[in-house]
């Protein structure tokens, strides 16, 4: 297979993590093919030991065919919507991301014939030996029933395998064919393991994977930067994920899709990443409706929920984490500035699956709706703050007067005290002059009880204002809380369905694996049957003569 070697620089994927993703991504579709999890994990380099990069799934794998069209340029079969990955550039653009060489194996039982195939892409083989073109030298196993065993499939001639089997055990970690077999013994019947070895070093000379640090985790070197300080909100903002996904990959994965199969894992180094939702992070959360209006589809309709993230308004974190096809694009997307505060710790989450991503799924494309989306997040932002900034000690301007002060007092712990008065009332000071005449001092003792009367109807005005403003927000809290209710049993409904559906994957996979036996049966038992014919034609033989 060769292809223009320019191919390989102006697509590479920019940030590591998204590099990573891509090849996530492909797991996570192969679902449907009954993949159940997908590892990550550090590989030793047998050669010289250097750190390499392993992600293995145990999805349907890929025939030679397959293997082929995956590692050219610019194909793709996945132009259905339960696919993230529509490209088709995303494998070899992510591998060469993570590092200069990448070598796959994988395993496959379409049409009845198991096959294993081998495939390198290498920059370091391209350079060394100077070609201009991309050669992508692959090898295939077919399953012989007979002898039980895989034996090479020859697609053009032995020369031309032989060749390619040469370039792999040169220039791949395995020095010889029995080694690179070898790696198919922990795929099982179906699979697909990729190994990236000779990764990259960044600009100080140090491995952009940092495997050393969490031997739980792959972290970016450098990326970590964690500030030595005492004060609480600092402390509180470097601790939360969205700090912490720019250089923990159990942190980025955590958030990556926003739901996951519950069939399936996503295993680092050992260890499943526990999905996050950010959802669970919100306190006074609120769902809103969007409808983008598109032309075709105008029963289109996009739910974000959004509310303050917890530890506000001290976690400095504010943004919406912006999805599509169930898979994050933008996380923690700033839309509003937070200029005196407004805005601070307002969180968001959506699946915007009405608009197309960049190539590099980091990104979306700057069109109308795009545009349009950015306007009314900034708004939701801004119609979410002035509704329960109060909530959080902030001075709410737009709520009444009265209610300001009752919510400050509650804020300080005043309970009833005279901060639910107005304030020029609390000024109004009741002269207590001793020079004055008896009839002066009964006018103002008059005064004064008339000051006193005045204090207690606007404190009942302003108990009455606040009690209203309370129902008011403990009737739409009610309401909001009925909304969420049924949103959260609709999706109850859906996993519901959608494990049933798992169900049924297992039994059909079951079933196919029944006939597989059975063919195999029926090939053994048709072999020694003509075994024994031929026998039986030999002793006929021997009779005549």
């Amino acid at each position: 297979m060769v292809l223009s070697l320019h191919y390989l620089y102006p697509v590479l994927t920019s940030l590591i993590f998204a590099a990573i993703a891509e090849l996530l991504d492909n797991a996570i579709d192969e679902v449907n093919n009954g993949a159940t999890f997908v590892r990550v994990n550090k590989f030793t380099n047998p050669r010289d030991g250097s750190p390499s990069l392993l992600v293995q799934d145990d999805g349907g794998g890929m025939d030679p065919d397959a293997l082929r069209c995956c590692m050219s340029f610019g194909f793709s079969d996945k132009q259905s919507d339960a696919f993230i990955g529509q490209y088709g550039n995303g494998f070899k653009t992510s591998t060469m991301r993570l590092g200069a060489d990448v070598i796959v194996f994988t395993q496959n039982q379409k049409n009845w014939t198991p096959t294993r195939s081998i495939g390198l892409l290498s920059y370091t083989f391209l350079m060394e030996t100077g070609c201009d073109d991309v050669l992508v030298p692959t090898v295939d196993y077919q399953y012989d029933l007979t002898t039980a065993s895989y034996t090479q499939l020859l697609r053009h001639n032995q020369k031309l395998f032989s060749s390619n089997l040469a370039i792999l055990s040169k220039w791949s970690p395995f020095a010889s064919e029995a080694e690179l077999l070898k790696q198919f013994d922990d795929i099982g019947e179906h699979g697909t393991k990729i190994i990236v070895f000779n990764l990259w070093f960044n600009d100080d000379g140090d491995m952009e994977l940092d495997f050393n640090s969490d031997k739980k985790d792959i972290l970016i070197t450098g990326a970590q930067k964690k500030v030595k300080t005492n004060k609480h909100e600092k402390l509180v903002t470097q601790d939360y994920i969205a700090n912490r996904l720019r250089y923990s990959l159990r942190a980025y994965a955590s958030i990556l899709y926003l739901r996951v199969p519950d069939s399936f894992r996503i295993i680092l180094r050992g260890q499943d990443v526990e999905p996050h939702n950010v959802v669970n992070d919100l306190l006074y959360r609120e769902c809103v409706l969007y409808k983008p209006q598109i032309a075709g589809l105008p029963e289109l309709s996009i739910v974000t929920t959004i509310g303050f993230v917890k530890g506000a308004p001290d976690t400095d974190v504010q943004g919406f984490n912006v999805y599509h096809k169930n898979r994050l694009i933008t996380p923690f997307w700033k839309v509003a500035s937070n200029s005196y505060g407004k805005g601070r710790g307002v969180v968001g989450i959506l699946d915007a699956s009405f608009i197309k991503p960049t190539h590099d799924k980091q990104d979306f494309e700057k069109s109308v709706l795009y545009q349009r989306l950015e306007n009314r997040l900034k708004e939701m932002t801004y119609e979410y703050w002035g509704l329960h900034c109060h909530r959080l000690g902030y001075d709410n301007k737009s709520l009444p007067k009265a209610s300001r002060a009752l919510y400050r007092a509650k804020q300080t712990g005043a309970g009833t005290s005279p901060a639910s008065v107005p304030h020029q009332l609390l000024t109004a000071d009741v002269p207590t002059s001793s020079c004055a005449q008896s009839s002066m001092g009964q006018k103002r003792n008059f005064d004064a009880l008339g000051v006193i009367s005045n204090i207690n109807n606007h404190q009942t005005k302003a108990r009455e204002t606040s009690m209203g403003i309370y129902l008011f927000c403990l009737h739409r809290d009610v309401i909001q809380r009925k909304r969420f209710h049924e949103y959260k049993t609709l999706t109850l409904e859906n996993d519901k369905l959608r494990d049933e559906c798992l169900q049924y994957e297992e039994s059909e996979k079951q079933l196919v694996e029944k006939e597989q036996k059975l063919r195999y049966q029926i090939a053994k038992e048709t072999k020694k049957y003509e075994e024994l014919l031929e026998e039986l034609k030999l002793l006929d033989v021997k009779l005549e003569t």
